[in-house]
């Protein structure tokens, strides 16, 4: 029983003990054209387009790669904010400059109430779906 495999971690954490916990595969994007959007992710992380088909695209560093974004077919319009969205580490270069590229490859700036004191910048991709690009960052708490 997959129930009894978990304990109580106090202050309300729980934690597995037994077996394999889960791993994340793929994060789906809900998309109108699915390899055009595939091909601008791809070229934002430098990954590749690993499976494609009509109905779903699949990008990754490669095929051994732990995780990829999954993009499937979805026919309404986004009406509101992510409530999931990403946050791309640019690296120890110049963060202007990666925003001036990703800009380029057709991403746009989002006002979503910032302040102009945040560490990150909020972009969308050309489906309008949010996603930040922060300062650099040496681990995933820093």
């Amino acid at each position: 029983d997959r129930e009894a495999s978990w304990r109580h971690g106090g202050h309300g954490r729980a934690w597995h003990t037994d077996g394999v916990a889960a791993s994340l595969h793929h994060i789906v994007v809900d998309a109108h054209d699915l390899p055009a959007l595939a091909r601008f992710w791809a070229r934002v992380l430098d990954w590749r387009i690993l499976f494609e088909r009509e109905r779903e695209v699949v990008i990754g560093a490669d095929e051994a790669a732990s995780v990829g974004i999954c993009f499937m077919p979805v026919t309404e319009v986004k009406a509101v904010k992510n409530r999931l969205h990403l946050d791309l580490d640019p690296g120890p270069d110049d963060r202007h400059a990666e925003i001036e590229r990703i800009l380029a490859l057709g991403a746009r700036r989002v006002d979503i109430g910032q302040t102009g004191a945040e560490s990150w910048t909020v972009l969308a991709d050309p489906e309008g779906n949010e996603f930040c690009v922060l300062r650099p960052k040496k681990s995933l708490i820093d």
